[in-house]
């Protein structure tokens, strides 16, 4: 056996145990050039097959008659780019007149059989041209999030897309969120991953866990305010209307309205307001919202009802004071009560994990994108952290968030305690937390006590 075939046979084992082992490794080492060569290769005859193709234009078939020269044949999207990821191929197309960008949606998951693709995805950059997104192994399977994201005030990489991409909560462009999931879901990740991206930030984190504070409390020391009642969170969330009323009026005593102040730079939020008057902004995170719902007597119902219309005020007028709202369940109906689909109706960011029946996927996804409910309802349940997320632009994703213990979380919000602002109409609110051990205090087991 000569040397060459030796070292042919070592690069085969070594393809074969990456694409095993470490799917991502052998897609960087291996996969990529390989796909890049398929996918040019076999590109014409694909989109001919897949029905992307267009018939010669009348000048093209006129100049072959006149020069008596074969008919044309016909042309399929022109590639711009193509563009190898850590996760699959970026493949810029311009559309052939007569075509658009439902033809190529429409034939994603034929692309993805022809180019031997793992999935494909499309969406529209402008008229006339297409990104076709495609993965070349299963990124949802054991999610790795990138090291370099985007930053930016209000925006936290909370997940990957099954496309490769980053999923990003950002507050600023979809204010306020709905997440569902069943028991054992992956939902409570989701809500660290929340958390811990927050953490680092700028921002007030108010908490609300009805369940004894099992959730949210061992962060408690990166809160700004914490209930773990119905009574309590009644009264913290009168408080944060309050606090939003005086917001406003902050932001009317400085709206700028001088006829030599440019229209995009009056005060409409706090976002136009200067950094040294800047309100801190606050993200309100509900752990189950039915314990708010609940009632079993008339006093219970009248706290019920104060507690939905005080939510309803924040979600419908909560976002120019910098108020955002994050809101979780196992389901989210109208057998909650009244005030319950006004409310939903606010959430516009969706996140539906597994579910246990399709009526709870129609509470996230019904009167947004049909499509998403089947998808939800789908999950398997030996993937917990899988989820579909949409919004009410119609577009929608399956997307798993890293996994995230609790002391990992409870780790990154005590390294950022620092950073928790003190708001005075919060302050009954304020969670009382012990001082952090010194460095220097072992971490052993203390001696049982004796009589």
């Amino acid at each position: 056996m000569t040397a060459l075939t030796v070292a042919l046979v070592l690069v085969v084992a070594a393809a074969v145990i990456l694409r095993w082992r470490r799917p991502a490794w052998y897609w960087m080492a291996f996969g990529a050039a390989y796909a890049t060569l398929r996918v040019l290769v076999r590109y014409a005859s694909v989109m001919d097959a897949c029905g992307l193709t267009v018939p010669p234009s009348r000048w093209r078939l006129a100049f072959a008659r006149i020069a008596n020269r074969p008919v044309p044949e016909s042309r399929a999207p022109r590639i711009l780019r193509v563009h190898p990821t850590c996760t699959g191929l970026l493949l810029r197309l311009k559309l052939r007149p007569g075509q658009d960008a439902f033809d190529i949606s429409a034939a994603s998951d034929r692309l993805r059989h022809s180019f031997a693709m793992y999935g494909v995805t499309s969406r529209e950059l402008r008229s006339g041209v297409v990104e076709v997104r495609m993965t070349g192994y299963d990124v949802l399977k054991r999610v790795r999030m990138p090291v370099k994201t985007d930053k930016a005030p209000m925006r936290v990489p909370v997940a990957l897309r099954e496309d490769g991409a980053v999923h990003y909560r950002d507050y600023r462009a979809v204010p306020h969120g709905l997440t569902l999931g069943a028991t054992e879901s992956g939902k409570s990740v989701y809500q660290r991953n929340l958390v811990a991206g927050l953490a680092p930030m700028d921002v007030a984190l108010v908490g609300i866990d009805c369940k004894q504070g099992v959730e949210l409390f061992p962060l408690a020391r990166r809160f700004s305010a914490l209930a773990d009642t119905p009574d309590t969170a009644l009264d913290l969330l009168e408080a944060l209307v309050s606090h939003m009323a005086d917001v406003y009026q902050l932001i009317r005593a400085e709206q700028r309205m001088t006829v030599n102040v440019p229209d995009a730079e009056i005060a409409a939020d706090i976002w136009d307001l200067p950094e040294h008057l800047r309100p801190v902004p606050i993200v309100v995170l509900v752990d189950e919202v039915a314990e708010l719902a609940l009632f079993a007597s008339k006093d219970e119902e009248k706290r019920r009802d104060r507690i939905i219309t005080a939510l309803v005020r924040l979600a419908q007028l909560g976002r120019a004071a910098g108020i955002y709202l994050e809101i979780c369940g196992q389901r989210f109906g109208s057998e909650l009560g009244k005030g319950i689909t006004m409310l939903r109706a606010q959430l516009t960011g969706r996140t539906a994990h597994r579910v246990n029946d399709e009526s709870s996927a129609n509470m996230a996804f019904g009167d947004i994108f049909p499509d998403a409910v089947l998808a939800a309802i789908q999950i398997p349940t030996d993937t917990p952290g899988i989820a579909v997320t949409g919004d009410s632009s119609g577009g929608w994703a399956r997307i798993r968030a890293p996994h995230t213990s609790l002391r990992q979380a409870v780790n990154l919000c005590n390294k950022h305690a620092d950073r928790t602002p003190e708001l005075p109409a919060l302050a009954p609110f304020r969670p009382a937390t012990a001082a952090l051990p010194s460095d220097r205090v072992p971490l052993s087991k203390t001696a049982p006590a004796t009589v």
